[in-house]
Protein backbone atom coordinates (compact mmCIF):
# COMPACT_ATOMS: atom_id res chain seq x y z
CA UNK A 1 0.00 0.00 0.00
CA UNK A 2 1.18 3.42 -0.86
CA UNK A 3 2.00 5.71 2.07
CA UNK A 4 -0.71 8.74 2.99
CA UNK A 5 0.58 11.95 2.40
CA UNK A 6 1.67 13.87 5.71
CA UNK A 7 -1.99 15.18 7.16
CA UNK A 8 -0.62 18.24 6.54
CA UNK A 9 -0.21 18.31 2.88
CA UNK A 10 -3.95 17.92 2.40
CA UNK A 11 -5.99 20.76 1.05
CA UNK A 12 -7.92 23.01 4.29
CA UNK A 13 -10.90 22.29 2.53
CA UNK A 14 -10.69 18.66 3.34
CA UNK A 15 -9.60 19.46 6.49
CA UNK A 16 -12.45 21.45 7.14
CA UNK A 17 -15.00 18.39 6.09
CA UNK A 18 -13.02 15.86 7.88
CA UNK A 19 -13.11 18.17 11.12
CA UNK A 20 -16.99 17.51 11.77
CA UNK A 21 -19.11 14.51 11.85
CA UNK A 22 -22.84 14.04 12.15
CA UNK A 23 -24.59 10.66 12.83
CA UNK A 24 -28.41 9.92 12.97
CA UNK A 25 -29.99 7.17 14.73
CA UNK A 26 -33.93 6.92 15.52
CA UNK A 27 -34.31 5.91 19.36
CA UNK A 28 -35.74 2.30 19.39
CA UNK A 29 -37.75 0.31 22.40
CA UNK A 30 -34.77 -1.64 23.00
CA UNK A 31 -32.42 1.72 23.36
CA UNK A 32 -34.39 2.63 26.16
CA UNK A 33 -34.80 1.58 30.02
CA UNK A 34 -38.24 1.15 31.86
CA UNK A 35 -38.59 4.95 31.74
CA UNK A 36 -38.73 5.03 27.74
CA UNK A 37 -35.71 7.38 27.75
CA UNK A 38 -32.43 6.68 26.23
CA UNK A 39 -30.09 4.53 28.58
CA UNK A 40 -27.04 6.95 29.22
CA UNK A 41 -24.58 4.48 28.38
CA UNK A 42 -26.17 3.87 24.52
CA UNK A 43 -25.83 7.79 24.20
CA UNK A 44 -22.31 7.68 25.89
CA UNK A 45 -21.51 4.93 23.01
CA UNK A 46 -22.88 6.74 20.48
CA UNK A 47 -21.18 9.61 21.14
CA UNK A 48 -18.13 7.74 21.41
CA UNK A 49 -18.35 6.49 18.07
CA UNK A 50 -19.00 9.92 16.24
CA UNK A 51 -15.91 10.88 18.45
CA UNK A 52 -14.27 8.38 16.79
CA UNK A 53 -14.93 8.48 13.56
CA UNK A 54 -14.81 12.01 13.41
CA UNK A 55 -11.06 11.89 14.41
CA UNK A 56 -10.46 8.92 12.23
CA UNK A 57 -11.25 11.07 9.32
CA UNK A 58 -9.22 14.10 10.31
CA UNK A 59 -5.91 11.71 11.43
CA UNK A 60 -6.79 9.14 8.68
CA UNK A 61 -4.72 6.58 11.33
CA UNK A 62 -5.38 4.09 13.95
CA UNK A 63 -7.12 6.20 16.93
CA UNK A 64 -7.75 4.85 20.41
CA UNK A 65 -10.05 7.18 23.03
CA UNK A 66 -8.22 7.52 26.03
CA UNK A 67 -10.37 9.73 28.04
CA UNK A 68 -14.28 11.22 28.20
CA UNK A 69 -14.95 14.54 30.11
CA UNK A 70 -17.40 17.17 30.67
CA UNK A 71 -20.36 14.38 29.90
CA UNK A 72 -23.36 16.47 30.06
CA UNK A 73 -27.09 14.71 30.00
CA UNK A 74 -28.86 18.11 29.78
CA UNK A 75 -32.28 16.46 28.33
CA UNK A 76 -33.84 13.30 28.49
CA UNK A 77 -34.05 11.73 25.33
CA UNK A 78 -37.61 9.44 24.42
CA UNK A 79 -38.20 6.90 22.68
CA UNK A 80 -40.04 7.32 19.21
CA UNK A 81 -37.01 10.61 18.58
CA UNK A 82 -34.68 11.05 15.68
CA UNK A 83 -31.12 11.53 17.41
CA UNK A 84 -27.86 14.16 15.77
CA UNK A 85 -25.39 13.56 17.04
CA UNK A 86 -22.69 16.08 15.50
CA UNK A 87 -18.67 15.68 16.49
CA UNK A 88 -16.20 18.64 15.93
CA UNK A 89 -12.62 18.84 16.78
CA UNK A 90 -11.99 21.01 19.35
CA UNK A 91 -8.57 21.03 20.01
CA UNK A 92 -5.09 18.83 18.43
CA UNK A 93 -2.44 18.37 20.55
CA UNK A 94 1.14 16.43 19.09
CA UNK A 95 -0.73 13.01 18.91
CA UNK A 96 -4.15 13.43 20.69
CA UNK A 97 -7.13 15.42 19.60
CA UNK A 98 -10.06 16.75 21.31
CA UNK A 99 -13.73 16.05 19.79
CA UNK A 100 -16.26 17.51 21.12
CA UNK A 101 -19.56 15.85 20.63
CA UNK A 102 -23.35 17.24 20.79
CA UNK A 103 -26.48 15.26 20.90
CA UNK A 104 -29.56 16.67 20.15
CA UNK A 105 -33.17 15.04 19.52
CA UNK A 106 -36.19 16.12 17.76
CA UNK A 107 -39.75 14.19 18.05
CA UNK A 108 -40.35 12.40 14.64
CA UNK A 109 -43.29 14.31 14.23
CA UNK A 110 -42.37 17.91 14.96
CA UNK A 111 -39.76 20.34 13.62
CA UNK A 112 -37.86 21.33 17.37
CA UNK A 113 -34.25 20.28 17.93
CA UNK A 114 -32.78 19.86 21.86
CA UNK A 115 -29.68 19.84 23.19
CA UNK A 116 -29.93 17.16 25.33
CA UNK A 117 -26.26 16.03 26.01
CA UNK A 118 -22.56 17.09 25.33
CA UNK A 119 -19.20 15.68 26.07
CA UNK A 120 -15.44 15.55 25.29
CA UNK A 121 -13.61 12.99 24.26
CA UNK A 122 -9.72 12.78 23.67
CA UNK A 123 -8.40 10.15 21.01
CA UNK A 124 -4.46 9.71 20.53
CA UNK A 125 -3.61 8.59 17.20
CA UNK A 126 -1.23 5.56 16.99
CA UNK A 127 1.23 4.22 14.07
CA UNK A 128 1.46 0.69 13.28
CA UNK A 129 3.23 -0.38 15.70
CA UNK A 130 0.68 1.00 18.04
CA UNK A 131 2.90 4.34 19.06
CA UNK A 132 1.65 7.16 19.28
CA UNK A 133 1.99 9.59 15.87
CA UNK A 134 1.16 13.07 15.06
CA UNK A 135 -2.07 14.06 13.88
CA UNK A 136 -2.93 17.41 11.73
CA UNK A 137 -2.61 20.73 13.53
CA UNK A 138 -5.35 23.76 13.74
CA UNK A 139 -3.69 25.47 11.64
CA UNK A 140 -3.42 23.16 8.41
CA UNK A 141 -7.33 23.52 8.65
CA UNK A 142 -6.99 27.38 8.37
CA UNK A 143 -5.00 27.58 5.26
CA UNK A 144 -6.34 29.20 2.52
CA UNK A 145 -6.87 26.94 -0.37
CA UNK A 146 -5.56 28.51 -3.65
CA UNK A 147 -7.68 29.88 -6.31
CA UNK A 148 -8.21 28.47 -9.50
Amino acid sequence: MAPSPSPDSRPAAVLDEAAETRIVHAVFPGDTNHYHTLFGGTALEWMDQAAFICATRWCRTKVVTVRTSEIDYKHPVPEGTIVELIARIADTGTTSLTVRVDMFIEPMDEHDRTLACTGQFTLVALDDQDDPTPVPGPASATQDEPQS
